[in-house]
């Protein structure tokens, strides 16, 4: 007979399999290993998602804007955001296992931690340098105040640095959360996660704050050149205070968090059992392991023999994928409304620094020198209501507890996705009248607007950042360890519309004269549907278990 818990709450229950007959080496780490975390150690362990973060939000403030004056047309821009969904979708739980069974002596996580955090730092070099590569390798050697055409080696080296980028976003994301897991005891879990969420918050004002600047280049004036006038010099700038912000966090994470090295002969059974058999040889009982935060399942042991864990990305995701038709009741009505929902998203975090340049601020990137200098005006104006966006999803997470208590988690998603298809809505009509409109307190009040917007957003996002994860967490949690497969299976309903709309946005825009209108119509229409089918469809879980569960990571 095997006891099964989840693994992240193995505690004390964790430490029991390292029996003293088997391995007494282990078992001074492991009394230590029992203790809680003191409150300024999971703080300082939690920093690198505020490294990470902070690449993030330049990434999503700047680099739709970049790739277009690099002669990349708008309907091609969104195909390099093609990476984010398909590493989110395998790198993210191959990485997750791979780091559970991971026998270094520096810990289980810390390794990857370590690895996608110097990938990010490789990756942001490119994109930074990626004109200056171009220009080396045999790009124009005109001007870049008097070129407008493509630069099309400087493209491929930013485009390659953007997929590495995402890729390592991903390799990092993953243990940095399970290593908190790891670390927090088993009565720290929502304090650990509030401070990994502040931190995310934290990394997403610097970074958007970042975006928003617009003199890097008189700060660092030897980052221009004959190839990279002021935007790729601010650009440049940026990119590089994330490489040095990155690096500081993740040394501070990898100092504090002192993991214990998981021993090789156990990483089968640590990742989801421990022996039934005290020392004396007698059955245990349930009771002695069942607490509050670890869910027990008795499985025999003939039915272990036949159970196999296979760790290949093939596996993982095939296991993923097939495991839909086993959900339980109501988890397809999730599904369903989380996929119309990151319909909606997606589309404004793919273009909405790149609305306010264009229709906003009527500027063009690959346009005149007037044209270029309003353009890169809005797509800082845009990266500044990020940031008060930001400030608004990080306010209001904590608010999102107590509606879900007062009116029902579905009718509070109902209602994010009424105000997203509301505020998307309205972008479309900002759109129209900014075209007509010439004054200039006209369009003074056409821009707060539109920053009036990207804050109001901020809320939607906090919601669509937590219920849909507190209600899978409810609807499976007599599952057992099938939790973690239904987390991965709404995965699937996030990533899914991304690689729809990354393939389709572009050219679906271009059909309609190249704007960003056309797709935040589409979005808009998506979020209406997504809030009626929520409000009729979704089910209605008991309203005990709203813990907030994340804030948007991208």
């Amino acid at each position: 007979m095997e006891i099964r818990v989840p693994y992240k709450n193995l505690k004390q229950v964790e430490m029991t399999t390292l029996a003293e007959q088997e391995y007494p080496e282990a078992q001074p780490k492991a009394q230590a290993h029992m203790q809680e975390c003191s409150l300024i150690t999971l703080v300082l362990c939690c920093t690198v998602a505020a490294g990470v973060q902070f690449g993030w939000a330049l990434q999503l403030s700047l680099l739709t804007p970049y790739i277009q004056t690099l002669g990349i047309g708008h309907k091609f821009s969104s195909i390099i955001w093609l990476c984010g969904p398909i590493t989110g979708f395998v790198v993210q739980p191959c990485v997750g296992i791979w780091s559970d069974r991971c026998c270094s002596k520096y810990g289980r996580r810390r390794p990857f931690i370590f690895a996608g955090s110097l990938l990010i730092s490789i990756a942001v070099i490119f994109i930074g340098f990626s004109v200056d590569i171009g220009y080396l390798i045999g790009d124009t050697k005109e001007h870049c105040s008097t070129f407008k055409g493509t630069r099309i080696r400087a493209a491929i080296v930013f485009t390659i640095g953007f997929w590495v980028l995402d890729l390592a976003n991903n390799i990092v994301q993953g243990p940095a959360r399970a290593l908190l897991a790891d670390l927090a005891g088993p009565h720290q879990l929502n304090v650990a996660n509030a401070i990994f969420c502040s931190w995310t918050a934290v990394g997403n004002v610097l970074g958007f704050l970042a975006g928003s600047y617009g003199n890097w280049h008189s700060l660092f004036p030897f980052l221009t050149s004959r190839a990279c006038c002021e935007a790729c010099g601010n650009l440049k700038a940026a990119f590089l205070v994330a490489v040095i912000f990155l690096s500081l966090c993740t040394l501070v994470t990898l100092c504090f968090a002192k993991e214990v090295a998981l021993v090789s002969k156990q990483h089968h059974r640590l990742l989801g059992s421990a022996p039934l058999l005290d020392e004396a040889g007698e059955l245990k009982k349930k009771s002695d392991f069942e607490t509050e935060d670890t869910p027990i399942t008795i499985a025999t042991a003939e039915e272990d023999e036949v159970e196999t864990f296979n760790a290949s990305p093939r596996a993982i995701l095939v296991n993923v994928v097939t495991s839909i038709r086993h959900l339980p009741m109501g988890m397809h009505s999730v599904l369903i409304v989380m996929a119309l929902t990151w319909f909606s998203w997606f589309p404004f975090f793919l273009f909405d620094t790149d609305w306010m340049g264009r229709e906003v601020y009527h500027g063009n990137p690959e346009g005149n020198a007037a044209e270029m200098h309003a353009y890169d005006q809005g797509v800082r104006e845009g990266a500044f209501g990020l940031l008060l966006n930001s400030i608004v999803l990080g306010i209001s997470s904590f608010l999102i507890e107590p509606m879900s208590e007062r009116i029902g988690s579905r009718l509070v998603w109902a209602l994010g996705n009424l105000m997203l298809f509301a505020c998307m809505a309205a972008t479309a009509m900002i759109t129209l009248i900014s075209v007509k409109q010439s004054g200039e307190q006209s369009m003074l009040a056409i821009k707060n607007a539109s920053l009036v917007i990207f804050a109001i957003l901020g809320l939607p996002l906090a919601m669509t950042s937590i219920v849909p994860f507190s209600i899978t967490a409810e609807l499976t949690a007599d599952t057992g360890g099938g939790q973690g497969l239904a987390m991965g299976v709404l995965n699937l309903a996030v990533v899914v519309p991304q690689m729809v709309v990354s393939l389709g946005a572009g050219p679906w825009d271009a059909l309609f004269g190249g704007g960003n209108a056309p797709a935040f119509i589409l979005a808009s229409l998506s979020a209406l549907a997504a809030g009626v089918y929520a409000a009729l469809k979704l089910p209605k879980p008991s309203n005990t278990c709203y813990k907030p569960a994340a804030l948007h990571c991208g």
